[in-house]
């Protein structure tokens, strides 16, 4: 979901900053590459532990995806060619949501999207043991669809996110953020590089298989 359907990346990040910074904390240069792809759990343990806050991880979680809701009630980012692409794809096939967002998240996106009806399944990396690059949230999704993972499509952005579905035995389709360049050993995994999900088509992702 996040960089692939919406562009949530600098909002995460300006949410993050912001709340780290309103506390007098530290941002470590490598902070956003770090947490893309991690679960609310990790990334909240990360930033409790090393941003120099004093704050538990649940109270980190609690503040920032209270501030993301807001965020996303005020203006959702939807990236172009979304809402077609998700239209064309759960036409011909069950289609489920595997992000690294809290689920209360997920459920924010979709409904304003009106994308929620389109979506067989959704898992939160919250909701398994480890978060991307661990494959637990896209073998999840994909048994929440009855499908084989080697029978199933991923569409990522991260370089998490594509480690992730590569390492469960997904088909793997990447739409890379040019502001997040995904690093070249992640992108090496897809069988297919698309410069935006106006280029994704059922006939695309049916002529893999």
């Amino acid at each position: 979901m996040d960089g692939v359907l919406i562009d949530s990346e600098p909002v995460w990040e300006r949410v993050r900053r912001g709340f780290v910074a309103d506390r007098g904390g530290h941002w470590p240069a490598d902070a956003q590459d770090r947490m893309m792809g991690m679960s609310t759990a990790e990334w909240s343990a990360y930033i409790a532990a090393d941003f120099g806050l004093a704050l538990t991880p649940q109270q980190v979680a609690q503040q920032v995806i209270a501030a993301m809701a807001a965020e996303y009630e005020k203006h959702l980012p939807l990236l172009p060619g979304a809402i077609d692409a998700v239209r064309s794809l759960s036409g011909r096939w069950p289609l489920a949501v595997a992000s690294s967002s809290p689920r209360s998240l997920i459920g924010t996106v979709l409904d304003t999207a009106d994308l929620a009806s389109a979506f067989a399944a959704t898992v939160s990396s919250e909701e398994v043991p480890r978060g991307k690059p661990a494959p637990d949230v896209y073998l999840a999704a994909a048994d929440r669809l009855s499908v084989p993972p080697k029978s199933c499509a991923a569409i990522e952005d991260s370089s998490n996110g594509l480690r992730s579905a590569a390492a469960a035995g997904l088909t793997v389709i990447a739409v890379p953020r040019p502001e997040y360049p995904p690093a070249p050993d992640a992108l090496a995994q897809a069988r297919l590089v698309l410069p935006s999900l106006t280029n994704l088509t059922a006939d695309t992702v049916a002529a893999l298989s």
